[in-house]
């Protein structure tokens, strides 16, 4: 049998799954079944314990549960203090990274430590960028970091060696090499696949992940002291949120399974790479091109809320009937980290003279909640989420949206390796749910 006719047969076969594996809605309400480990509000099943983060859309008001401004914490610590407290310099990233391997915050000592070892840890094995990353280049950059990241796994002594101080090493190490496995990818395909040109720049001991993430990616490895602050916020933003959300959960499952820290770490980058996870800033940059296009004035709210009621109508972009970067799982009236970013957005698009671009998006994030809790009938409050600015502020740091995902992940690697610890830590217990089965006997 050939490609085409295993194509063939697939395609033949997939109307046949679609008849035997349907399980139809209502007997998951016959059932008392929460689908997708959420209840009928959207409030995610307890299924673990942590006391490595906190999120909060709600809270209980005379025993009623209430939207409420949303909250990030971060062992104990407010995202937005974090952020206050990370002043200009470049190393919030860094600094948390710390906080929450750690669960407490460093002393200057313990810092400059953690930022030496991180430093001496962006390294990968010798002949590695090339005999890996360059020889099987791909677009989907998430894969080629997902293959790199087993791959190391067979130039570490101690790869599947158990034990708490063994995992954090390795965590350690991947944390500092992600921002290389990324560019480097990016590298790889834009140069076979694009034809452009190819270099590659090794990290500079002296500058943070965020300076170097932007210096390895550049020709000129250029930034300004603006553009490298922007990125370290966006990276501490996305570097945690909660033990339920896909990936974190995926990597506490894996590692409940006595895997290695590796296949753990990959088996996350397989869930965050999906649209409904990681890749929703994607959809909002093209959906604002969209809307690019079809609205003429852009400080015309009127103009631009007729436009928005087309797309909950699903007449406009990819008739969804979505508005990306609206709404959220666990938040209501408002996402805190949209909040924080949407500051730093303002003062990017100044130093860019992007102010007009930066005023559409300003209009349809003011727009769109009451447009889509007119047009969709929705009683859940609605207010922009992180990934409404996440991509813009990427594309004014001249990042490609190859790499929007793989920078969510260079930040992500720090929850899920505090997670895998904790997993490690406080659970014996292999993660197992349930699942009722619903087949018809034959006999």
């Amino acid at each position: 049998m050939n490609e085409w006719d295993l194509a063939a047969f697939s395609a033949e076969k997939a109307r046949l799954c679609e008849k035997t594996d349907r399980i139809p809605g209502t007997l998951f309400q016959e059932y008392g079944v929460n689908r997708g480990l959420r209840d009928p509000e959207g409030a995610g099943v307890l299924t673990g314990l942590t006391r490595i983060s906190k999120v909060n859309g709600y809270k209980t008001v005379n025993g009623r549960r209430t939207p409420c401004q949303g909250e990030l914490w971060y062992r104990g610590y407010p995202i937005s203090q974090l952020v206050q407290d990370s002043g200009e310099a470049p190393y919030g990233f860094e600094k948390t990274a710390y906080l929450l391997l750690f669960g407490q915050m460093p002393s200057q000592k313990e810092l400059e430590e953690f930022l030496l070892i991180l430093s001496e840890s962006r390294t990968l094995p010798t002949d590695f960028t090339r005999n890996v990353i360059m020889e099987t280049p791909s677009g989907d950059i998430m894969n080629s970091m997902t293959r790199s990241i087993l791959t190391l796994a067979s130039s570490d002594p101690k790869a599947t060696q158990p034990g708490v101080a063994n995992s954090l090493r390795q965590c350690i190490q991947l944390i500092a090499q992600f921002p290389m496995l990324a560019v480097y990818s990016y590298h790889a395909y834009n140069h076979y696949q694009n034809d452009a040109s190819m270099y590659i720049h090794r990290p500079d001991a002296a500058l943070s992940a965020a300076e170097n993430f932007l210096q390895m990616l550049r020709p000129d490895r250029k930034y300004t002291p603006l553009e490298a602050k922007v990125l370290d916020i966006a990276l501490m933003l996305h570097m945690e949120h909660g033990g339920g959300n896909n990936s974190t959960f995926t990597t506490r499952v894996v590692t409940s399974a006595g895997s290695d820290t590796y296949s753990a770490i990959a088996a996350a980058m397989s869930a965050l790479k999906g649209p409904k996870h990681g890749g929703a800033n994607i959809k909002v940059m093209e959906m604002m091109e969209d809307i690019k296009a079809h609205v003429r004035d852009w400080n015309d709210q009127d103009e631009v809320r007729a436009y928005l009621e087309k797309l909950v109508a699903g007449e406009g972009f990819d008739h969804s009937g979505l508005i990306y970067g609206m709404g959220h799982a666990i938040y209501t009236l408002s996402d805190p980290r949209e909040q924080i970013l949407k500051i730093f957005a303002q003062r990017l698009a100044q130093e860019k003279g992007q102010e007009a671009l930066l005023n559409l998006y300003e209009n349809v994030e003011a727009t769109a909640p009451a447009v889509i809790m007119a047009g969709s009938g929705r009683t859940k409050a609605v207010s922009a989420n992180v990934d409404f600015y996440s991509g813009f502020v990427y594309e004014l740091l001249g990042i490609p949206q190859e790499l929007f995902t793989p920078l969510f992940a260079t930040a992500r690697i720090v929850g899920w390796s505090a997670h895998r610890i904790e997993e490690l830590i406080t659970s014996s217990k292999i993660i197992r749910p349930a699942y009722m089965s619903v087949m018809a006997e034959v006999v």
